[in-house]
């Protein structure tokens, strides 16, 4: 039997988990990349750039925490989602992405790495299209900007 998703708002008490998921699972996307190295600016950027500005929703299974999401409706952009490799495609990242749409009603803006074919498909099946080109300001890797309108 799945376990029912649970969603709910970031508390300080979820920081190391959180950031541990964001680690493990970027590692297992990128492996080629040692994301353990990039924990300290990561955590200072999640500290300083995402929660204070951004609601950050937990999602959670059996009481394990299983992603994540952060979306800024003052300015549409969703920075961040974030599901554990173990519960891809079970769920989780719909649940989340339904949820920013709730919290960001006007729209949401993302990018997404143009290699990561696995992702764009995910947006594109839940209302995103293809807004532009670009690179990110922090790894230079080039991007797909996306964005999802009411």
């Amino acid at each position: 039997m799945t376990e029912m998703i649970i969603l709910r708002p970031y508390a300080p008490a979820d920081e190391d988990a959180a950031i541990e998921l964001w680690r493990r699972t970027w590692q297992t996307h990128f492996p080629q990349i040692d994301f353990g190295a990039r924990v300290a600016w990561w955590r200072e950027r999640w500290r300083q750039e995402l929660v204070p500005v951004a609601h950050v929703v937990i999602a959670e299974q059996d009481g394990a925490l299983t992603g994540f999401i952060t979306v800024d409706p003052a300015t549409l952009y969703l920075d961040q989602l974030v599901v554990a490799p173990e519960h891809w495609g079970g769920g989780t990242a719909a649940a989340l992405i339904d949820e920013a749409k709730r919290l960001s009603p006007n729209g949401l803006d993302l990018m997404v790495n143009t290699d990561n074919a696995r992702a764009i498909r995910f947006y594109e099946k839940h209302g995103f299209s293809y807004s532009g080109e670009g690179k990110n300001p922090v790894s230079g890797r080039p991007v797909s900007w996306m964005k999802w309108r009411p």
